[in-house]
């Protein structure tokens, strides 16, 4: 595919329409940006008119077309794409549906002959809605556009049409260059349009929708050359699912779902993931208007103390900083305004200066100087067509008048998406303010974004350390065979408890002293490992031996031990005799799982009985590091416990980070094979004492 050709399509001088109706609508948005390029239609039946001259085919073109929109009949379009190779054309968008997207086997022919058909060309779709070019003036669009010519903003890509046009329909002031969607993502996908548009100086940031990534590998090169170009991305991902969890039978696999997975690149990768699009559209406002936030400390001043405490709840569960406004600004603020403002963070600075343009203008000098990474003005204004809202434009007037010059960013915030007029933002913009709609969203959108910063900051990158031909393994449901679309036949194999740990504590993982014996010699070995001993069922057959009584704990004398294997010995011809670990200051899970998309992560939690009941884990994606598995577990509810909780002594946290690295290089030596580790628990003792394996599970996959 070739990069000139995709400009072309992007950007063209001339354009195809085939079709009926939605290519009238094409020819309509065509119109409607000021196109000022060729336009062609095609139709086989229609007659032509003084206005308007049908083609019967691509063939009878008077030129090659750059861009072509196709809505005819899905069983022709491989055919038109042919055609449309043959001439060099620039390339197509598919409109039409019925391909791949059926997941039907005539839809997947269809799909795998238009792919063959369209040869090299660019094309997006098919089952997509088009694109819009704000910055040359092109619509490939078969709908209403919204929104004008533009020099410099955002652009959308977006897997379904309807959001796009939700997108394009937005009352937030959004600037947006490109609207662009892919559909089924056939040949273009995501990733590419991100690789090509990093080139784009007029593209301040991106902005995603997504259903699924096509190639996880080139999207996270795509996101990286983002990065490179110093264009933020945000994304919203639908399809929350735990489709990787299918085929789990350990804890981590069921507790590393798809979605958790794709969570943690995004965080360790700097792409601010929304949850909604409105907060998406505030977010992209935010990294349009100067990129990243250096920062998460913030200072939100306005004149309502209802505003501010609601600005402190709506913030509890975010990441942003709330810091004391510093002295020297304390002390001119308090000159400014007297002792009758309590000085705070939320700022509540009262109605007293409303009416005194000079002493507002001095307030937000000394506020967007104080060494904030942004200052966030809170005002709702009336709706002109029903108040006067000329007060309250003044004072965002003194807002704005202080800005220039300032170290920080400045933003203003409504607590309503509505109670910010499309003049106000559009005045904010221009002087380089952020107008945010909507309290909550405008929060998630400086938190966000100071999260990207944070990542760009620390130059970290994101590895993916994936299997050879992952992508052609598939597991049967029901079994415990894997299955090769390149004819190889894989068994999957769990090593017995004793294997995993042995296997385990090659790479430096801590494991109780033990003794793989038959039941008859059980008393023997618990006297040689030393009272008090844990006695288990050894069958690899039995993953979770507990579930079944294959678990005897604290088992103190001989005649105890005797006891034990003669029960266990209804479930396992051998038995494992271990020291028992009775000075745990926490129990912590650590597992390493392989995502089908983005290959090995590493899954930290709460372990041992606590592991369900709480479902408290944290996702990692490589390079493993110490420091960012300590953040990690730090992050975690049982996170406390480690560093000392209510008089119980502190863990063994570098004993505990050293297990899961050992843990991380085992995954990265098997990469090949692993498909599921899982350490529950890790029993953490007091610091200097290290952390014991006490339970592990590996599954491995290998030829059969």
């Amino acid at each position: 595919m070739s990069r000139a050709a995709l400009k072309r399509l992007l950007a063209p001088r001339s354009i195809a329409l085939v079709g009926g109706a939605w290519a009238d609508a094409v020819a309509a948005a065509s119109r409607s940006i000021h196109y000022t390029g060729e336009i062609w239609r095609v139709h086989p039946k229609r007659s032509s008119s003084p206005g308007t001259h049908y083609f019967r085919s691509v063939d009878e073109l008077p030129g090659a077309p750059d861009a072509t929109f196709i809505a005819a009949p899905n069983v022709e379009v491989p055919n038109i794409a042919a055609a449309l190779a043959r001439r060099g054309a620039g390339g197509f968008v598919c409109f039409a549906a019925g391909f791949s997207e059926t997941a039907t086997a005539e839809g997947q022919r269809l799909t795998d002959d238009l792919g063959a058909s369209a040869g090299d060309l660019p094309f997006f779709g098919p089952n997509c809605y088009g694109f819009i070019n704000f910055f040359d003036g092109a619509a490939l669009w078969p709908d209403q556009v919204v929104g004008g010519r533009r020099e410099r903003g955002v652009a959308l890509i977006c897997q379904s049409g309807t959001i796009a046009l939700n997108l394009l329909f937005n009352e937030r002031s959004l600037p947006i260059g490109y609207v662009l969607t892919v559909g089924n993502q056939t040949r273009l996908a995501v990733e590419d349009l991100i690789e090509l548009l990093c080139e784009d100086d007029r593209i301040t940031a991106f902005g995603l929708y997504v259903e699924g990534i096509k190639d996880a590998a080139r999207f996270a090169r795509a996101v990286e050359k983002a990065r490179a170009a110093r264009k933020p991305i945000a994304i919203v991902k639908a399809g929350r699912t735990e489709a990787a969890a299918r085929t789990a039978r350990s804890h981590t696999g069921s507790l590393a779902g798809a979605d958790a997975v794709f969570d943690s690149f995004c965080r360790q990768a700097g792409l601010a993931r929304c949850d909604s699009l409105a907060t998406l559209c505030e977010t992209l406002k935010v990294l349009h208007a100067g990129g990243p936030l250096p920062g998460r400390r913030v200072l939100v001043m306005g004149a309502s103390g209802g505003d501010m405490a609601m600005t402190a709840d709506a913030s509890r569960d975010l990441g942003l900083e709330f810091p004391p406004i510093p002295d020297a600004s304390a002390t001119r603020l308090r000159e400014i305004l007297t002792d009758r403002v309590h000085l705070s963070n939320p700022f509540d600075f009262h109605t007293h200066a409303w009416f005194d343009r000079p002493a507002l203008r001095s307030m937000f000098c000394v506020a967007q100087r104080s060494g904030f990474d942004a200052v966030g003005f809170m005002i709702d204004c009336p709706p002109a067509a029903k108040a006067d809202p000329a007060s309250y434009v003044a004072v965002i007037e003194e807002f704005i008048a202080a800005f220039p010059g300032a170290p920080t960013r400045g933003a203003i915030i409504s607590s309503l998406p509505e109670s910010l007029s499309a003049d106000m933002r559009e005045k904010c913009l221009e002087a380089g303010i952020i107008p945010l709609q909507g309290q909550r969203q405008a929060l998630e959108a400086l938190d966000l974004a100071a999260a990207i910063g944070e990542v760009w900051a620390t130059g970290d990158r994101v590895e993916l350390r994936a299997p050879r031909h992952r992508d052609h393994f598939s597991q049967h449901p029901g079994n415990n065979l894997l299955s090769s679309h390149q004819g190889t036949s894989l068994e999957d194999r769990t090593l017995a408890e004793h294997e995993g740990k042995a296997a385990l504590a090659a790479f430096g993982v801590r494991v109780p002293r033990a003794r793989v014996v038959s039941p008859r010699d059980a008393a023997d070995a618990a006297a040689t490992v030393g009272f008090p001993v844990v006695i288990k069922a050894a069958s690899a057959a039995l993953e979770h031996k507990s579930d079944v009584g294959g678990v005897v704990m604290d088992v103190r004398t001989s005649a105890d031990a005797k006891s034990a294997a003669e029960r266990l010995s209804r479930l396992s011809d051998t038995l494992l005799v271990e020291e028992m670990v009775a000075d745990g200051v926490a129990e912590i899970l650590i597992g390493m799982t392989v995502d089908p998309q983005f290959g090995q992560v590493l899954v930290l939690g709460a372990g041992g009985v606590l592991t369900e009941l709480l479902r408290d884990t944290v996702t990692l994606l490589p390079p493993f590091t110490a420091a960012a598995i300590k953040a990690a577990l730090m992050k975690l509810a049982v996170g406390k416990l480690l560093t000392g909780y209510r008089g119980r002594p502190p863990a063994d946290i570098a004993a505990l980070v050293e297990t899961a690295l050992a843990c991380t290089r085992y995954a990265q030596a098997n990469v090949d094979t692993l498909l599921e580790l899982d350490i529950n628990p890790v029993i953490v003792r007091p610091a200097g004492r290290g952390a014991v394996a006490v339970d592990a599970l590996i599954r491995l996959a290998q030829e059969h």
